[in-house]
């Protein structure tokens, strides 16, 4: 067998989008050699699916290991800036499941380590960076199929339904609510599509419309955002109905100066079969490309940017700056006072 490109360990696993972090930098040719998490169930899951990693009870055995290059995790969402900023002071480049940081203050220690360390800081945005669609449309814009990219409108439904949730997930101060998680997808994407280096927000709005017994819980977001060249609309929520077919129809739309992207990234509504569909529409005609075969690149790259110290991946500034807006976005919005009461119909 190839001597593998270096090893690196998992620090924190509650959320799952772990496995997909996990599988690509394996599938990058690195060695997962520890993971550490404290909860047993979730632990007896992971081991499961890569059981080549050793379970440690303390993180220290991962920070202070040498042969360790880079540390993933996928914790409670508040808890993974404080992870990765031990990880850097340690030596270790860090690839996080979103959003990075739930607090500002979060990003500024961030910010601020990163530059002190010289470590990678890369959040892996999975509608981005392992959605076949998405990463379709971003070589048909940069190839200039639909001109100049004016506006990005990005849906992301979601559902609560497909798993019992932990008491974490109703807790604000552990999530960052709604538009810090969950729209930060959509925020990274209007910067990468609209090519902004720098954008604010408009307006921003959350609201628990439909969760009494739950009251910090956010279960509906929106935001309007722009740069010095481009809009932006995102909305957040929680309502995919059961009829759906998949845990949400994430959408993106995409308007250029000569024609217009559609992503239906997850379901086709229309009747097509599986995901990964771009609709096309400029000045030849309107249609349909399956984007199944796309490759995905971002382990690869992100395993060459820790051994060549190169930014390929993910641009250092780009990944900052979506966890910013995110967060600016989050701290802004005017909260609506919406939730059903007694009587209402439900």
């Amino acid at each position: 067998m190839p001597t593998p490109a270096f090893s690196f360990a998992t620090i924190g696993i509650n959320h799952g989008h772990i496995y997909e972090q996990t599988a690509l930098m394996l599938a990058a040719g690195c060695r997962l050699k520890y993971f550490c998490a404290p909860e047993d169930d979730l632990a007896a899951e992971y081991v499961a699916k890569f059981p080549q990693a050793e379970r440690v009870t303390d993180e220290r055995k991962i920070l202070e290991d040498p042969e360790i290059r880079l540390v993933i995790g996928a914790g409670i969402p508040a808890d993974r800036a404080p992870m990765a900023i031990r990880a850097m002071r340690h030596g270790k480049d860090v690839m996080l499941d979103k959003p990075g940081a739930t607090t500002l203050d979060q990003l500024d220690e961030l910010r601020r380590v990163q530059a002190e360390t010289g470590r990678i800081l890369s959040i892996l945005y999975s509608e981005h960076y392992t959605q076949r669609a998405t990463l379709a449309a971003g070589e048909l814009v940069k190839a200039g199929a639909i001109g100049r990219v004016l506006q990005t409108v990005g849906l992301g439904p979601h559902r609560l339904g497909n798993y019992a949730r932990p008491d974490w997930f109703w807790k604000l101060e552990r999530t960052g609510g709604i538009l810090c998680d969950i729209a930060s997808h959509q925020f990274e994407q209007f910067l990468f599509f609209t090519g902004s280096d720098s954008a604010e927000i408009v307006t921003s709005q959350v609201a628990n419309f439909d969760h009494p017994d739950a009251p910090e819980f956010e279960d509906f977001g929106d935001t309007v955002l722009r740069s010095g060249h481009a809009s932006g609309y995102i909305r957040i929520d929680w309502f995919t109905p059961a009829g759906m077919p998949v845990w949400g129809d994430g959408r993106l739309f995409i308007l250029g100066t000569e024609g217009s992207i559609e992503l239906r990234k997850y379901a086709d509504v229309g009747g097509r079969s599986g995901g990964d569909h771009l609709f096309l529409a400029d000045s030849k005609s309107a249609r349909h490309i399956d984007c199944s075969g796309t490759k995905i690149t971002y382990g690869e790259q992100l395993r060459d940017d820790v051994l060549n110290r190169t930014e390929t991946a993910m641009p250092q500034r780009h990944c900052f700056l979506a966890m910013e807006l995110a967060l600016k976005a989050q701290a802004a919005a005017t909260r609506i006072v919406g939730t059903r009461h007694d009587g209402d119909a439900a």
